[in-house]
């Protein structure tokens, strides 16, 4: 390792750092804009100037130094730094007044203020008194969406925002405009940005540019938000967050690092979508229908006490659970209700699939990856999935896969991946292979080195045409099944990407076929294979982890639903889960149907007692990511009105039922252990977080900041005197601002602040080495892990895959096969209840082919019948789609009655009214149809 020295001091260093770096991990505080550890360097901002010293004797003389950028200048064995110089400091100090020239004296009412990077930056230069009178530029602002406020003004020009959505992003929409000495940070004409992760501009930008809408219009200072650990619920990837909480109210969510998962960045949905916690559709006291069909409002002990009596004595019980809700949560319904008697909530396609992807990981010869494996990939082939809609923070991902390529060419000239803009100066418009082959046009199409779009049995085709490839079975010639089996075989790190979106299970075999095929080909080198499958929902893969392949679907209760007194049902809306008539059948032949939610759903409204079930953000739980990753979740804030957690509304209910395997629960912590003892797979979600026991250095973790203020004044209309706070009896972390934030375990991280480090650039102080893991290790636990792959793996990889190609697709008059279009917002269930998304929601629609057009006749924006009165949606025409093919909104209202793989009939609406602009999605041939 390198040993510099710096203000006459000795480090040692890591080989191949910048200086920046250096001195961020060692603690020391050298200031910076433009730099982020994910970005690399451009030496824009040149506010980390240090003196750099030829020599000892140039030290000694200390004027002979010249002054470097420290994120430009690479650690070298025996150089000499200064920070602290005369030269050096006034230099930065000089820098910040010219930055804030045109900066506005708006800190008091700025939305960044008190959690921002320029001026925790301001005040370590030492910069304090503006010289300049002059007249600033001034620049208007522009509507940027629903989602992101815009404040020119405040631009420090740190080229940090372009950088992200241009070349990290992949966005094309934002971009500098510059005319002499003026910059202008926005888009050509203003309106939505297109990026479905534009939202961490919000936290990569260093003042107040780019801010959070929703909180700048019900706005909470940043350090009087009240927040925990917590995981993203929209989707299976299981990115972590840090949800801010104010007066109840969820005010905003953050990312929350995960070196393993999420890294520095979020979707939009996971970023904005959790307002749904605040949706006026919230429930809030338990309701029991009378005689006449209307709820009537009771207490929390009258219902618990109705729900005791529909579960006991002989009464038939039957449970739904579901794949939103936690692991314990599904597991004490299952106890209550029993393995015979419990679905895991799943219709009968989404079982099966979940099932399988559970068995293809668990005997697969490759590795399961995480994020941060899977941005390492250097080719990759992905089927059948729109990943930027069903695992956006993978997409994201693999934008920066291709890259490798350009960071390989860059190490064959000893260049640093850092250094920015050389590398992408010499790769130029160089990539490692992406290869898609989907039903439609995709998001990661633009950086993809061919895509093919197919019918989905058609995909798996060519899955396992490249399978054969790869294992020497079939002709060499045989294209494109050839091409891409040659760049996974060239590959060091190749990757397959698979999943449930299509609903065929013959893609997820394909892949893992080719997943093992590639191990099996190198042998040697097995664990460089990775294999990964997507799954829609949060817990998916823990709901298969907990319940056999025997589990009833929801078809196979409606079957059986007139022996059915008590249903069950946990946080689950049926009617997005199969047919309203296979629902109705349900719901109206059981006896009593007692629903348990936090929103006001369809499912709910049909039911004889309601209770209020908490939310992500006001209960603890356990969900389980499609890479088999166990991770806890903690309450933000308590329970508002008389909701209470879904496995406290059970565990109640088992307590005064006698059952026996709740004589030894008494709280969370024994309903973990409890369902670790009895479903082996799930052995290791008692690691996922420290039990509510855990102290650090003898105290618990604060909820709040230690700026925290003004907890008398929240309730100065009801008394001056500032109440107890609430004991948290069930976790390591206190709702006050009393206790330590630091050196716990990467888990109960919740919140980041070092002295003179108020913004979320402070991170840096909680890692092991900048933009390395958490100093308290990387939180969850994974419960699939094959890195360390046998021959016997590779044995039974090969029995649990199956062998044989499905037919070719094949389009049948009259009848068109229906295939998915996702959708970032309101294709899973929970966003489309978040306000600030309201406007970016749109009406469900069915995608066909130009030739199917005509042949249906009809044009953009006219309506389409599908089926025996299924559905009728607006016809939107996309040349991408195979013909016989029709992509349909998946989760979107007006298409529950329709399911993946169906064949049914189109015909043109009579009654349709067109509106009044037309969607086009994609183009043929460059022009649009």
């Amino acid at each position: 390792m390198p040993v510099i020295t710096i203000d006459n001091q000795e480090y040692s260093v890591k080989e191949g750092d910048n200086l920046l770096q250096a001195c961020l991990g060692l603690g020391l505080d050298l200031p910076y804009f433009c730099w982020h550890p994910d970005m690399g360097s451009i030496g824009a901002c040149r506010q980390c100037a240090v003196v750099q010293y030829q020599n000892t004797e140039d030290y000694r003389a200390g004027s002979r130094g010249r002054i470097v950028m420290g994120c430009m200048t690479q650690v070298t064995d025996g150089a000499i730094f200064s920070l602290n110089g005369d030269k050096a400091s006034e230099f930065r100090k000089t820098i910040v007044e010219s930055l804030m020239l045109n900066h506005p004296h708006d800190c008091p009412v700025c939305a960044e203020g008190g959690e921002c990077h320029l001026q925790d930056m301001t005040v370590m230069t030492g910069h304090r008194d503006r010289h300049y009178r002059g007249k600033k530029n001034t620049h208007r602002n522009q509507y940027l969406g629903p989602l992101i406020h815009h404040e020119m003004n405040r631009c420090i020009t740190c080229y940090r925002c372009t950088r992200y959505y241009n070349n990290y992003a992949g966005g094309k929409d934002l971009a500098a405009m510059a005319a002499h000495d003026h910059v202008y940070f926005g888009r050509h004409q203003e309106g939505v940005l297109e990026s479905e992760f534009a939202g961490n501009l919000v936290e990569v930008c260093p003042t107040g540019v780019f801010t959070d809408k929703s909180l700048v219009n019900d706005y909470s200072r940043k350090w009087d938000l009240q927040s925990a650990p917590s995981v993203c619920t929209h989707c299976a990837v299981g990115c972590n967050t840090l949800p801010g909480e104010r007066y109840g109210k969820l005010k905003r969510v953050h990312n929350r690092y995960n070196d393993e998962v999420n890294g520095y960045f979020l979707c939009d949905r996971g970023r904005f979508g959790a307002k749904f916690v605040n949706s006026d559709k919230r429930i809030n006291n338990p309701g029991l229908r009378d005689e006449h069909g209307r709820y009537n409002i009771i207490d929390p002990h009258q219902a618990l006490h109705q729900l005791v009596e529909a579960c006991q004595g002989d009464n038939n019980i039957a449970a739904i659970g579901s794949p939103r809700a936690s692991v314990e949560a599904n597991f004490l319904l299952k106890t209550l209700a029993g393995e015979q008697h419990y679905s895991p909530g799943f219709n009968a396609q989404e079982q099966s699939l979940a099932q399988l992807a559970l068995s293809l990981q668990q005997h697969s010869a490759a590795t399961i990856p995480s994020i941060k494996d899977i941005e390492c990939a250097d080719a990759i082939f992905i089927l059948g999935e729109d990943l930027t809609h069903s695992a956006p923070r993978i997409a994201l991902a693999l934008r920066q896969s291709v890259r490798n390529k350009a960071y390989a060419l860059a190490a064959e000239l000893k260049l640093q991946p850092w250094q920015d803009a050389a590398v992408r100066n010499l790769a130029q418009d160089q990539r490692s292979p992406l290869f898609v082959a989907a039903v439609t046009d995709t998001r990661l199409d633009d950086i993809a080195e061919q895509c093919h779009h197919l019918a989905p049995d058609d995909i798996a085709r060519l899955g396992y045409a490249v399978a054969e490839q790869i294992s020497g079975k079939a002709n060499a010639s045989d294209e494109p099944a050839n091409t891409i089996a040659q760049a996974l075989l060239s590959a060091q790190r190749p990757l397959i990407i698979a999943g449930s979106s299509c609903g065929n299970a013959a893609i997820m075999q394909a892949a893992a076929a080719i997943a093992d095929a590639l191990a099996l080909r190198k042998n040697e080198n097995a664990g460089n294979s990775m294999l990964c499958l997507t799954l829609p929902e949060a817990n998916s893969l823990g709901q298969a982890m907990l319940s056999p392949n025997e589990a009833p679907s929801i078809e196979a209760l409606a079957e059986r639903a007139y022996k059915i007194d008590t249903l069950i049902v946990l946080e689950n809306d049926l009617f997005r889960r199969a047919p309203a008539a296979v629902v109705d059948k349900l719901l109206q032949s059981v006896t009593t149907l007692i629903v348990l939610d936090s929103l006001e759903t369809p499912t709910l409204a049909t039911s004889q007692l309601a209770l209020p079930a908490a939310s992500v953000a006001e209960s603890e739980g356990t969900i389980v990511s499609l890479e088999g990753r166990a991770q806890r979740y903690f309450p933000v804030s308590e329970c508002q009105g008389e909701r209470r957690a879904s496995w406290a509304w059970l565990l109640a209910c088992l307590k005064e039922l006698g059952h026996p395997e709740a004589a030894n629960i008494h709280r969370f912590d024994d309903i973990t252990l409890a369902c670790s003892a009895a479903q082996p797979m799930l052995k290791g979600i008692t690691l996922a977080a420290p039990d509510h026991f855990y102290r650090n250095a003898g105290v618990k973790i604060p909820r709040q900041p230690q700026r925290y203020s003004g907890r008398t004044a929240m309730r100065a209309n009801v008394s001056v005197h500032e109440p107890k706070q609430t004991e948290d009896d069930e976790t390591a972390l206190a709702y006050t601002m009393e206790g330590l934030n630091r050196h716990q375990p990467g888990s109960l991280l919740p919140f980041v602040w070092s002295p003179g480090w108020n913004s979320n650039q402070s991170l840096h102080k909680f890692q092991t080495e900048t933009g390395g893991p958490l100093k308290g290790g990387t939180a969850g636990k994974r419960l699939l892990d094959n890195r360390q792959n046998n021959n016997n793996q590779q044995k039974n990889s090969q029995q649990a895959v199956a062998t044989t190609a499905p037919a070719a697709f094949q389009a049948s008059a009259g009848q068109w096969l229906l295939v998915p279009r996702q959708r970032i917002f309101g294709s899973d269930e929970l966003s489309s209840y978040s306000d600030n998304l309201a406007e970016l929601l749109s009406d469900a629609s069915i995608e066909i082919n130009s030739a199917d057009a005509s042949l249906l006749q009809v044009k953009n924006g006219d309506g389409l019948s599908l089926g025996e009165n299924l559905a009728c949606l607006r016809v939107v025409i996309n040349n991408t789609i195979p013909q016989g093919c029709a992509a349909y909104s998946v989760g979107i209202a007006g298409t529950f009655n329709l399911t993946l793989g169906q064949r049914v009939s189109l015909q043109k609406a009579s009654d349709w009214q067109r509106p009044k602009q037309a969607d086009v999605i994609a183009s043929d041939g460059g022009a649009h149809v």
